[in-house]
């Protein structure tokens, strides 16, 4: 019994570590949900209402309660005349107050004009639609690390793949000249060559085996997964989309980047705003209400003459008017206005370095898929070259050199287009970034 427990765990281990499908779209998905940085930008974004609360608290009425029990052990006595208590003539001390001392009262206090705290306000509203635009931008960086990763893994992958198509045909080619070798139509180094070729090519096949490893390892630590969970990458990822196509709609002002300058100069300028409020007059309404216990025992739950209780109240309003300061509100004014100047020139370069981003990444696109389709057409003129060589070399028409040089030109080809391709689905994935396209990778 204790044995099929212990099976029926492993099977359960095995099926919870199945091999998981990934296509792009699952493996961007997946790092919006899981990775560090998606996470703590979604925080920032929900804090930011805790901060609005905070604000907020400022301009809402402000109650608070104190209490207190004092007990006087040495009661301060005070100089009087004694005439004036008809004792003759000199002074006389008399104490005043009793043992035990209690109060308790409540406080109101609420602002009716406060400058500060109403751009306060504004501030911290904008300060939330700020924080949903950098989680917008922190998501896009995220895409980008993510697709641009996964397509590496892919090209290794890819050329893992060719790489055994090149080892199972130089195996069968190598058959061939065994059967030869051992029929006396075929010389030992022949057979001796096209064995090196092949250890060779093993060879490399396993750097290409541990080099997919480590891009697989690098894409769940991009997505938040776990390390020890299986992926697999589906063979139709490399393909040309019709991402490539800009139109006259492509607007830069519609990117991230700018959207959060645009709402970093408005935090900016209710900074500006906030400081300038420092020198406006401020209203405030207080009340308060209490009472207070004497007696020569504690106070609490006694009445005369053991004790005697008096209650009190107040309400004023409090104006607060500045004169003058310094000119410290003045110096920081015009530290905020050169803030503001600094970012103004940071939107201009911004915008300048996108219409670059943009223009490289359509020339880009359009380069490698010139190549793309050059290196396509050398893939099949070299299997096309490898096929006629093989027959010649069958009827002693071309040499092993031949052979193995045909093989060779085909399986760079064939790595070729490989990289070409990737280097197509890179400048696509920089042509949806500076469209500022990005998030559709998630629903494609």
């Amino acid at each position: 019994m204790k044995y099929r427990i212990s099976i029926l765990l492993a099977f359960l281990g095995f099926f919870a570590q199945a091999q998981e499908r990934l296509t792009l779209k699952d493996a961007v998905n997946y790092a919006l949900q899981n990775k560090a940085e998606a996470v703590k930008a979604r925080l920032d974004v929900q804090n930011s209402e805790y901060q609005i609360d905070e604000v907020r608290a400022n301009a809402l009425p402000q109650i608070s309660a104190n209490g207190g029990l004092t007990y006087n052990a040495i009661i301060q006595k005070s100089a009087v005349d004694a005439s004036v208590f008809g004792q003759g003539t000199g002074i006389m001390m008399i104490p005043f107050g009793l043992p035990w001392q209690t109060n308790a009262s409540v406080s109101l206090n609420q602002q009716i004009f406060n400058q500060a705290v109403f751009t306060g306000l504004k501030a911290a509203k904008s300060t939330r639609e700020f924080y949903k635009i950098n989680a917008q931008l922190t998501e896009e960086q995220v895409i980008e690390k993510v697709a641009n990763s996964y397509y590496e893994a892919y090209k290794t992958e890819s050329q893992l793949t060719t790489i055994d198509k090149t080892i199972e045909n130089t195996s069968r080619v190598r058959d061939v000249i065994k059967s030869l070798f051992d029929n006396g139509l075929a010389k030992k180094i022949d057979l001796d060559r096209i064995d090196v070729n092949l250890n060779n090519l093993k060879s490399s096949r396993q750097q290409l085996v541990n080099a997919l490893q480590l891009q697989e390892n690098a894409l769940k630590y991009l997505i938040g997964m776990d390390m020890n969970q299986d992926i697999e990458l589906p063979k139709n990822t490399f393909e040309i989309t019709k991402h490539a196509l800009v139109d006259e709609s492509t607007n830069i002002e519609n990117r991230t980047e700018i959207l959060l300058l645009e709402k970093q100069g408005e935090l900016l300028a209710l900074n500006k705003k906030a400081i300038n409020a420092e020198g406006y007059p401020s209203l405030s309404f207080t009340a308060n209400y209490g009472y207070l216990g004497f007696g020569e025992k504690l106070p609490w739950f006694q009445t005369l003459p053991d004790a005697a209780w008096s209650n009190f109240s107040a309400i004023g309003l409090n104006l607060n008017i500045p004169i003058f300061n310094g000119g410290s509100v003045k110096a920081k004014v015009r530290q905020a206005q050169i803030d503001i100047e600094k970012l103004e020139a940071d939107k201009r370069d911004t915008r300048l370095g996108l219409d670059l981003e943009l223009k490289n990444a359509v020339t880009q696109l359009n380069n490698s898929l010139i190549t793309l389709n050059i290196q396509k057409e050398n893939v099949n003129l070299a299997k096309e070259v490898l096929t006629n060589i093989e027959n010649n070399y069958k009827f002693g028409l071309a040499t092993l050199t031949d052979l193995l040089d045909a093989e060779t030109q085909y399986a760079d080809a064939q790595n070729n287009h490989t990289n070409a391709l990737l280097d197509y689905k890179v400048a696509e994935i920089a042509l949806i970034k500076a469209k500022g396209e990005l998030k559709s990778l998630t629903q494609e």
